[in-house]
């Protein structure tokens, strides 16, 4: 098929679009404790829990439904789920609603990831996937780096709001409660996701025919694949490592806050920012260093250098914590795609139904964020929650000593054996 430019940068919208509304929560936790008034930490954490639960409710039948259904059918709905979900939060900003109204938008986001790699593929041409696929994810990193300012922009603007200003705070001051003026970014969310359905139902999108090793195949084969060891060794390292990311992200805040009064709506936003743009600039450097070093290598040495981080700011002063939690961005960048493609490297056949075991894995960010805050409560401090961190960053630093993958990364020698 020929290159479509125009499919190309849509899937890149797309991409943003699913970065923007997902990586929001980090900065939004200290607000939420406050405007739900809610004492335990834990019950914070069921809001990212409730996100993240539905990729792993939904990614392995979302797989399915891409095999049945048109790539336009699928995304489309699932931008009208977020749609569904973004309005019912901005409306009725309450805890309960806010619970299913994000796992509505989690079921949508699950949706749109199924869907959009192959879509990629086929639009931007199979022997530029690979460099499509990392424009992709520096796109996704930048849409995480802008969300938490533009959270700090609506915010600030609300609390001074004083009947003057331009349009969009002007509508949104009309609509958001006075004490919650953060709910205006679900507001933002329901115009983009209401946008999307508009464009995706205007345009024309290529027939999305599946590699067979893109297929998720039937529900007997998936299930067949968690009797292999590996399989489950390869889904607990996507487990712990998206953990991991949403345990950073969605505590960092709200840590800054509690041990070293940060303001969280500035500092605290802003590090979170930080956290997610490193990740980005991170994965340059990952792919740069996959070219010369065994990827397994690679992942210890990052994962070493996310536990140093995280200890430094754990046990560190104000600054130290303050530049150790976002620090540790940079250092998990590669974690995702280096255990990925062991995985998948690991196994000789039905990849596609490998591929969704792994995506289900992405629970994990349901996860261990309500661990760390159950923690928190249990033993009086979320500094406590924060060092089950260790026990995610020690399995993840493991698969770089137990992976034996039988197709290793291609690496450019720097000198001729022997020379």
């Amino acid at each position: 098929m020929k290159r479509n430019y125009f499919i190309v940068l849509l899937i890149f919208l797309i991409f943003f679009v699913i970065s923007f509304l997902t990586n929001i929560l980090g900065p939004l936790i200290p607000d939420i404790i406050e405007g739900f008034n809610l004492t335990h930490l834990a019950l914070a954490a069921f809001l990212p829990f409730s996100f993240f639960a539905a990729y792993g409710v939904m990614s392995i039948p979302s797989g399915i439904l891409v095999d049945k259904f048109s790539a336009k059918i699928i995304m489309t709905a699932a931008f009208v789920l977020a749609l569904i979900g973004s309005f019912l939060f901005a409306s009725f900003p309450s805890f309960y609603i806010a619970m299913f109204s994000l796992f509505l938008i989690g079921i949508g986001m699950a949706m749109l990831q199924v869907a959009i790699n192959p879509l990629l593929r086929i639009a931007g041409g199979e022997e530029h996937f690979a460099f499509n696929s990392v424009m992709a994810q520096l796109v996704f990193g930048l849409a995480s780096f802008l969300s938490p300012q533009v959270y700090t922009y609506l915010v600030l603007n609300l609390q001074n709001f004083t009947g003057k200003g331009n349009v969009l705070i002007q509508a949104l001051a009309a609509v958001v409660p006075e004490s919650l003026p953060w709910v205006s970014l679900y507001w933002v969310f329901t115009a983009v996701t209401l946008v999307m359905v508009f464009v995706l139902a205007s345009v024309r999108l290529p027939k999305l025919e599946l590699k067979e090793d893109e297929r998720v195949g039937t529900l007997q084969t998936t299930l067949g694949l968690f009797r292999d060891r590996q399989v489950v060794l390869y889904f607990l390292g996507i487990f712990a490592y998206v953990g991991t990311e949403q345990g950073f992200a969605n505590w960092m805040s709200k840590y800054l806050v509690v041990y070293h009064d940060f303001d969280p709506l500035v500092v605290g936003a802003d590090a979170v920012s930080y956290f997610w743009g490193l990740l980005t600039a991170g994965c340059v450097l990952g792919l740069i260093l996959l070219k010369f070093f065994d990827s397994r290598k690679v992942i210890i040495w990052f994962t070493i250098a996310a536990i140093l981080s995280l200890t430094l700011a754990l046990t560190g002063t104000a600054k130290m914590a303050l530049y150790g939690l976002p620090a540790s961005g940079f250092f998990l960048s590669v974690m995702w795609s280096v255990i990925f493609s062991l995985a998948l490297n690991s196994v000789e056949k039905h990849h596609g139904s490998f591929s969704g075991i792994l995506c289900t894995g992405i629970v994990g960010g349901a996860f261990v964020p309500l661990i760390i805050g159950g923690l928190g409560d249990l033993f009086g401090g979320l500094k406590i929650g924060m060092l089950f961190l260790y026990v995610t960053l020690g399995y993840i630093l493991s698969i770089g000593f137990w992976a034996k993958p039988i197709i290793v990364n291609k690496t450019i020698r720097l000198r001729k054996e022997g020379g």
